[in-house]
């Protein structure tokens, strides 16, 4: 019997779960290594706990029981600095069926139903695909620097998206 593919949110073991994925497609791709992996499960964890539905959104993409993606928006700062995309990720298994497209949509409607203004998101130079999905999805790049702030030195890259002016009635 084929397990059901789904959208859904937390589930137990998810932190680990979408740490794992970034530590073993950043270190394999882009030799990241235990300071990122540190950085994103710390920073996870920090993000669910003080978690407000009304306000953040978190969505993984589930193939029965195992956590296979996901997706945050941190709404903390939405009102000031905008709304932040956060830990975008799928299982290799799942690269190219359209999931990544879901989720990030997913997240990029739920800023648009909240009236957030403005999403912004950190990644770097040579995620050539996110980049095509972000772009796809109204994403600008507005800045871009030599940095490490993921414990490796990288060109970062700062992508936006406004929201679209209302139109009027």
């Amino acid at each position: 019997m084929m397990q059901p593919i789904e959208i859904g949110g937390y589930r137990p073991e998810a932190i680990g779960r979408i740490a794992e994925m970034h530590a073993e497609y950043y270190h394999r791709h882009w030799g990241f290594g235990l300071f990122f992996e540190a950085k994103v499960a710390t920073e996870l964890a920090e993000f669910l706990i003080r978690f407000e539905k009304e306000r953040d959104g978190f969505w993984t993409l589930l193939h029965g029981e195992r956590v296979e993606g996901a997706i945050a928006i941190d709404g903390r700062e939405a009102a000031t600095q905008g709304a932040h995309l956060r830990w975008f990720i799928l299982s290799p298994e799942f690269h190219g069926r359209g999931w990544g497209r879901r989720l990030l949509a997913e997240a990029v409607s739920f800023c648009d139903r909240k009236g957030y203004r403005r999403i912004g998101l950190w990644t770097f130079a040579g995620l050539d695909t996110a980049r095509r999905l972000y772009e796809a999805s109204g994403f600008r790049l507005v800045s871009q620097a030599e940095g490490e702030q993921w414990g490796s030195h990288v060109v970062e890259q700062r992508f936006e998206r406004d929201r679209p002016p209302a139109v009027p009635q």
